[in-house]
């Protein structure tokens, strides 16, 4: 066994009373972060806003926006952003933070007495925050009334049947509204993000029931039929090549062209657009190699590719973009061709912690345009929608120092790296005098 660098940690009562402290000690930090988000909040209130928000049209500077419910205080849109560029979260885990902490201390103020106490879980309080926000006020208070004393006992399936008694007791119409609504919640999932190396992927659904019945019989019909013609793989195996199969006829209903003159009507051929980045290996059918897919942030044998590419597959071959080389324009447009090396290079927005595809962001003029700022490879990043209102109406600024590493520094002089995806925070600074 390795020594023990635990203090005070040389006999199995010392671990154990050694771990209680910590794990105390971890939940107490935690609601301290609740509390800060709480201050936070309160130093960014609506009226910090300077232009109110706009009745009609596109918004594009800074509003107060609701992140809690009814009788919660308006947050500055932004002010999440930089709270949860300190402490690691996104701007999305960060509004959820503000916004719990602002639903329990204003609408779910036993409950949030309780977590402050240490009597109840922060994270079921939390979860509690999220049920209740869409209540009216008065539907809020009758839930936080009715769960002080014992809502740390309380099982989390009783805790919903109880905001479900309120949302009818003090909103029937929303009540309705949500079971009208209830139909929202099926789903078909294909995991893509998560293939794994051999191309295959997990697909989960939640459907209609007479939906579903239809889809299975097709599935098994399909089966069925590559059985007949030969098929010697298990049930399993062919079921699941039964529903690409379905897919791929209803994509070629989909894509029906008429030939004209009365003639009959001819099927596309299915076309395959995918970007993968491919291996040296890749060009020569002799090696293995991976390819990675940017679509799915996934690698696939490049057998795998070639075979998503045979038969009657349309395959559309994009031109090779050097990342290395330097594009420039005179013009505030930015060519396809600059734009598209842009995402490849930054797969993701280009503001700290922010997971979303380039290809669903703008490409922003890091210096800007009209600042003297060029189109050129080394002026351009991709910024989502969101964080590029705030680079814009904000004290946020950012430098990119090398094709896919930026550095960016917070209204209150937080200073963070954001390289090839990877966040981390460099150190934080006062704000200059």
């Amino acid at each position: 066994m390795a020594d023990s660098e635990l203090p005070e940690c040389d006999n199995p009562a010392a671990v154990l009373a050694f771990a209680q402290r910590r794990r105390a000690a971890a939940q107490r930090a935690e609601i301290d972060v609740l509390e800060a988000a709480l201050v936070w909040a309160a130093m960014h209130p609506e009226e910090s806003v300077a232009d109110a928000a706009p009745t009609t049209g596109l918004v594009f500077g800074e509003v107060a926006v609701p992140l809690a419910g009814e009788g919660a205080p308006l947050v500055a849109e932004f002010a999440p952003m930089e709270f949860g560029a300190a402490i690691g979260l996104s701007t999305d885990s960060a509004r959820s933070l503000v916004g719990d902490a602002l639903e329990l201390a204003h609408r779910l103020k036993r409950t949030w007495k309780l977590v402050r106490a240490g009597k109840v879980p922060l994270w079921k309080a939390r979860r509690l925050a999220q049920l209740t926000t869409t209540l009216p006020l008065d539907g809020a208070e009758f839930v936080d009334r009715q769960l002080a004393g014992f809502v740390g006992k309380i099982s989390w399936a009783g805790i919903e049947r109880l905001v479900d008694q309120a949302r009818v007791a003090f909103d029937p119409e929303g009540a309705e509204k949500q079971r009208l609504a209830a139909a929202d919640g099926r789903r078909f999932d294909v995991h893509t993000r998560e293939a794994t190396h051999d191309g295959t992927v997990h697909v989960e659904g939640v459907l209609d029931l007479a939906d579903a019945i239809d889809l299975d019989t097709a599935i098994r019909q399909g089966a069925e039929e590559l059985a007949a013609l030969g098929s010697s793989d298990s049930l399993d195996v062919r079921r699941s090549m039964a529903a690409g199969e379905l897919a791929r006829r209803q994509l070629a209903f989909d894509l029906r062209a008429e030939a004209g003159d009365g003639a009959a009507s001819v099927v596309k051929p299915r076309q395959v657009v995918i970007h993968v980045h491919l291996s040296h290996a890749a060009i020569s059918r002799n090696e293995a190699g991976v390819a990675n897919v940017e679509e799915t942030r996934s690698i696939v044998s490049t057998e795998q590719v070639r075979d998503w590419c045979s038969g009657d597959a349309q395959v559309v071959v994009k031109p090779v973009i050097d990342l290395e080389a330097h594009h420039h324009t005179d013009a505030y447009a930015i060519p396809d061709r600059l734009a598209e090396q842009t995402r490849l290079t930054q797969p993701v927005c280009a503001f700290p912690w922010c997971e979303r595809p380039a290809r669903r962001c703008d490409t922003d003029h890091v210096t800007a345009h009209g600042d003297g700022g060029p189109t050129c490879s080394c002026n351009l990043a991709p910024l989502c929608r969101r964080h590029h209102r705030a680079k814009t109406h904000t004290g946020w600024t950012y430098d990119k120092t090398d094709a896919a590493t930026y550095v960016w520094r917070s209204p209150h002089g937080l200073h963070l790296v954001k390289d090839r995806g990877t966040t981390r925070l460099v150190t934080a600074h006062p704000p200059d005098a």
